[in-house]
């Protein structure tokens, strides 16, 4: 009986021994916060903030600093040295630009979404047509800045397809950004305006009055890249993928905006 116990006080000893010696699992590696800078059209702002929470859920060490404005005003301050890591344009124009300027991840860039452009009058006024901005039947406009906001490039490419633009230009009100020119319209400033659908699809102060005529201008592309400078290349990769998920084209598609092919 004695040896027995003997025997058995060494198996637990050794036992001990061995589970002493044993490897321990690897401590899970605890994620670090870390932020991305992403610049974006205006015309997603509220599309982005949803998306925010969403990704935030899976992601809740990232803290997501968007800066939205027109896409040319974006990409200046790209040009010019500000610190951002994700850029969405309401054009292709502007990311081509800064692609030749060699400021973007190569490989980075990427057709996001699609969008259309309309024409918008006060909820509670009369319906207009394209054709119709060029006579009395409006008497101002409101379209974004050509030079710098998409969907003012959009408009004049519209109303010089029909031949009426030196007539609009001469009753337009010209925008900082499409956010604007939906708020004018809003507000009863001017007679209509020319927005994205999306944008007409959020407000209940406005209605479509017409969509563009087929081929009168660009297909609306919304491009997605990668600033080369970008201090978080990791991070930027992995927001970008998100936003063609199944989860964030539900967000997409409440909007109004379709996923590009």
């Amino acid at each position: 009986m004695k040896k027995q116990l003997i025997a058995l006080t060494l198996c637990v000893l050794m036992l001990a021994g061995f589970s002493a010696c044993a490897p321990k699992a690897p401590e899970p590696v605890a994620q670090q916060p870390s932020e991305l800078s992403v610049s974006a059209a205006a015309s997603l702002k509220e599309t982005l903030t949803e998306l925010q929470t969403l990704y935030n859920a899976k992601k809740p060490n990232v803290t997501l600093n968007f800066n939205f404005a027109a896409s040319g005003d974006l990409q200046t301050q790209i040009e010019n040295g500000a610190p951002v890591d994700v850029f969405i344009s309401a054009s292709t124009k502007q990311t081509d630009k800064l692609k030749d300027g060699g400021l973007l991840l190569d490989g980075s860039t990427k057709n996001l979404l699609v969008n259309k452009v309309v024409l918008v009058v006060p909820a509670d006024a009369e319906t207009v047509t394209f054709d119709d901005v060029a006579t009395g039947k409006v008497k101002q406009i409101a379209i974004g800045e050509p030079s710098s906001v998409p969907a003012g490039q959009y408009a004049k490419e519209i109303f010089e397809s029909l031949g009426t633009y030196a007539a609009i230009e001469k009753k337009a009100v010209f925008c900082k950004d499409v956010t604007q020119v939906l708020t004018y319209t809003e507000q009863g400033e001017v007679d209509a305006g020319v927005v994205y659908l999306t944008d007409a699809k959020k407000s209940a102060k406005v209605k479509v009055a017409a969509d563009a005529p087929e081929g009168s201008h660009k297909k609306v592309i919304y491009p997605v890249t990668i600033i080369k400078a970008s201090k978080n290349v990791e991070g930027a990769q992995d927001f970008v993928a998100f936003l063609s998920t199944p989860e964030a084209k539900t967000v997409f598609e409440k909007y109004g905006f379709t996923m590009a092919e």
